[in-house]
């Protein structure tokens, strides 16, 4: 018994048939000229959204890379109420 089964019930298997009926459906639903438009802002969106999910990446990555700084003791000078690093 494959136990992935119950998680991928939901999505059939996609034949030639189906997809060529799905492309079919959406020609009808948007028209052959807004087609492309859509397929464009798509890319976009995927190539923005890569974007910034490297850039976040690199952000972390270097954050791992760098070393802390040493913290300084501080202390309050009663007389004057001042801070003073040590």
């Amino acid at each position: 018994m494959n136990v992935m089964q119950p998680y991928f019930a939901l999505l059939p298997n996609f034949g030639w048939p189906e997809i060529v009926v799905i492309l079919v459906i959406f020609i009808l639903l948007f028209g052959a000229k807004k087609l492309p438009e859509l397929a464009r802002s798509m890319g976009k969106s995927i190539k923005e959204f890569k974007k910034a999910t490297s850039s976040v990446e690199q952000d972390i990555r270097t954050a791992m890379e760098e070393e802390p700084e040493p913290q300084q003791k501080k202390t309050i000078d009663d007389k004057q109420k001042t801070v003073v690093n040590d």
